[in-house]
């Protein structure tokens, strides 16, 4: 009898454990009483009294008829808030030698993969993609050597306008233009309707690659609050309106990179709106629409476009083939002007990767492999928050997602980000520092930390040995 605690706790551990590893995720059945008596050699009264001791701590929920599961939001921090502030005036992006140094990162094999925002290879279609890739290159190497039109491979300018019409994206069958990646189509879509000196409305915090982008092209920003639910508010969007002078807006309504807020679809047909009103351009990030992880497909910007003034920016580098670097712009009623910019910047966009991105559209392999990446992705971004719950100092506050690739952590207002940032990095663990996400002196205790690998035993000990500098900074 006086056992008996010890092999329920066992029972509580060992089921911690699945959830940790990534065996059981948030919203899963539990095994039945009988098979865990079975696995673990205890015996049912046992495992009971684990199950219903978990469920006491909140770990688990009893279903009538159904079984336990593992709650939804069990051992989760408390989500990020933000308080109000004032709209500053508009400033010179001055964040590239940071920004520069986080980016060092970027393809190391040798860094605890926390900060760099891309899917794990595991999770892509390896074998598919390499094998159409040989195919088609063997079997037409004239198409695979040459040149592609300056828009872009006609079958995958095809197969893009194909997938963005069932979206409900209202698109010509010949309109997009493919890039080198989602920045090279930023950086095309900005130049087509900014000029150097020009203002330009963003959210914060917002991708530190668009603060760098905005810093290059010499541009100046203006920063409208981004809400950790909500995204970009309709009302603090008009106010910056008739307050500055705006040549462009650059905006993520959908899990924008770092908060992963969700601006709402109400939201989105009002500010398309009220930017036609005003005749400004909107240059929307779309990168991360398709890693949504509730049954519909957030709408975007552009399926609200009815004056050509959105310019839709996305890639295949979060779902597909980061090292291809193919993605695509929708340019609305400046193509001609995205045309000259990008022949005279690069002429074409690489053509075996198009080729092949083409040819594996055309099987209808992306659902497929999109329902599996979603199911991953989500399941990764609920072992990363049972880990931050167990590691990080009290006080630390983190983002609920419901799609995209990463967590916004808030940590105790005395930790600087910076410091730990380099800290991390000595350890050759990647974290990307809050202050990158904006112009102003904003986000000092925040971090942004990617969720796109799988678990295990190095992102385990990398997310300890983060927690325990976090620890120290507080001292």
């Amino acid at each position: 009898m006086g056992q008996e605690p010890y092999r329920y706790q066992t029972v509580e551990k060992h089921i911690l454990a699945m959830m940790e590893q990534g065996a059981l995720a948030l919203g899963d059945r539990l095994p039945s009483l009988r098979k865990m008596s079975s696995n673990l050699g205890v015996s049912l009264s046992t495992v009971n009294q684990a199950y219903v001791e978990l469920e006491r701590k909140g770990v688990v929920e009893a279903r009538p008829r159904s079984g336990f599961f593992i709650c939804r939001h069990s051992m989760r921090l408390p989500r990020t808030e933000i308080s109000p502030s004032s709209m500053d005036s508009p400033r010179p992006v001055t964040r590239i030698g940071l920004i520069q140094t986080v980016l060092e990162a970027v393809g190391r094999d040798d860094t605890v993969p926390l900060g760099v925002n891309a899917p794990d290879p595991s999770l892509l279609p390896l074998a598919e993609l390499s094998r159409i890739t040989t195919t088609v290159v063997r079997e037409n190497p004239k198409r695979a050597l040459q040149y592609t039109p300056i828009p872009g491979d006609p079958e995958l300018v095809h197969q893009i306008a194909f997938r963005s019409m069932e979206h409900g994206i209202p698109v010509a069958p010949d309109d997009p233009i493919i890039t080198t990646g989602c920045m090279e189509a930023l950086n095309f879509a900005l130049r087509s309707v900014c000029r150097p000196g020009d203002t330009v409305l963003i959210q914060s915090p917002t991708y530190y690659c668009f603060l760098q982008l905005l810093e290059t092209l010499g541009l100046r920003a203006i920063e409208v609050p981004s809400d950790p639910e909500n995204g970009v508010s309709p009302d603090d969007l008009h106010h910056v309106l008739t307050t500055f002078d705006i040549a462009a807006c650059i905006l993520s309504p959908n899990f924008n990179n770092p908060d992963s807020s969700l601006t709402p679809d109400r939201a989105k047909r009002e500010i398309v709106s009220m930017l036609a009103q005003r005749h400004i351009p909107l240059v929307e990030d779309d990168v991360s629409t398709d890693l949504h992880f509730t049954q519909k497909r957030p709408d975007t910007y552009k399926q609200y476009d009815k004056e050509g003034l959105v310019l839709l920016c996305s890639s295949f580098s979060k779902t597909l083939a980061p090292g291809y670097r193919v993605g695509w712009l929708l340019p609305g009623r400046f193509r001609q002007k995205v045309l000259e910019i990008k022949a005279t910047t690069n002429v074409s966009t690489s053509a075996p990767s198009q080729i092949a991105i083409a040819e594996y559209l055309r099987q209808g392999r992306m659902t497929r492999h999109l329902k599996r990446l979603r199911s991953a992705m989500e399941k990764q971004m609920d072992t990363m928050q049972l880990h931050l719950e167990r590691h990080f100092p009290s006080g630390t506050r983190v983002t609920h997602p419901s799609g995209g690739g990463v967590l916004w952590l808030e940590l105790p207002h005395c930790i600087d980000s910076v410091e730990l940032f380099f800290q991390a990095r000595a350890h050759s663990i990647g974290i990307a520092p809050g202050a990158i996400f904006s112009t102003q002196d904003k986000f000092s205790n925040y971090i942004r930390l990617s969720c796109g690998s799988p678990w295990s035993e190095q992102l385990d000990n990398g997310v300890r040995t983060l927690g325990t500098m976090a620890h120290a900074l507080t001292e």
